[in-house]
């Protein structure tokens, strides 16, 4: 659940945001009491770029909590996943990957090739298992999510709302937390070669232990972080920053708010970047 407000009664405090007001979204939810701490626009429909890879892995975790794969199951790389555009791992025709390997491709570099070659798997076809990922958001109570591919590429009915997003993050973790390691994870070994990641929010923010970021040009850059230290845990999400380091500046922001003790007493006033 996701309730409450956070902006009622002074003193002011001015929250500088990375993003036109037409873009921006912003949600921080308390996980622990599902205590709404900070929103704006956050039920605003937004297109969510790879933060999509979040339901292609939700859906993959539970294939693999239902026994239909394993880590070392092979799933095949189509013509049509490998022809999506980077990011990408650049298979060839009639290799495999590994689902173990697939999960980190897909949360440390973002792969679009092998989300896609999971979402063939696990549904028959990508628009099939498309319809799985808006069926399995509606389940999971996000209500304004539509989702019509596995990987956040560009696609004009492809929408979410920073809550839904949250909610995701929040389910994710509760559901999985045998998996959610994953996500705090910046970079891994494939075929002897190190691939890096970009979610400098890892290592940044301590108690930051996740979870993914997004973009592509008419979403501009989103983020879900997940916060977890000293017996508090939040949930937060930006989308629609001009640039990722903006979009890491406001989460940062955010955390040391929500974390202040003065906080359930502070009204936020919010100042657009270029406005």
């Amino acid at each position: 659940m996701v309730a409450g407000c956070s902006t009622t009664t002074p003193p002011d405090q001015v929250l500088a945001v990375p993003a036109p007001p037409q873009k921006y979204a912003a949600i921080v939810v308390d996980v622990k009491t599902g205590k709404q701490m900070f929103e704006v626009n956050s039920t605003a429909q937004r297109y969510p770029a790879s933060l999509t890879k979040m339901m292609t892995l939700y859906l993959l975790f539970e294939a693999m909590e239902s026994g239909r794969v394993t880590k070392e199951t092979q799933i095949p790389v189509s013509d049509h996943a490998a022809s999506q555009p980077p990011t990408k791992m650049r298979f060839r025709r009639g290799e495999t990957i590994d689902v173990d390997s697939a999960i980190r491709a897909i949360v440390v570099k973002s792969a679009n090739d092998v989300a896609v070659a999971v979402g063939e798997y696990l549904g028959g076809s990508e628009d099939q298992f498309a319809a799985m990922m808006t069926s399995k958001a509606r389940a999971l109570g996000m209500t304004s999510t539509t989702f019509r591919n596995a990987s956040g590429l560009p696609d004009d009915g492809q929408m979410t709302t920073a809550r839904d997003m949250a909610v995701l993050g929040m389910a994710l973790r509760q559901r999985f937390p045998q998996h959610f390691h994953y996500f705090s994870e910046s970079d891994f070994m494939f075929r002897g070669r190190l691939v890096r990641g970009h979610n400098d929010m890892l290592g940044r923010v301590r108690g930051v232990d996740g979870i993914k970021t997004g973009y592509i040009r008419a979403s501009g850059y989103n983020i879900v972080t997940s916060y977890n230290a000293d017996g508090r845990r939040l949930i937060v999400v930006v989308m629609g920053a001009d640039s990722a380091r903006q979009r890491n500046d406001h989460v940062e922001a955010l955390i040391q708010r929500s974390l202040s003790p003065a906080m359930a007493d502070t009204k936020t006033r919010l100042m657009f970047a270029g406005g």
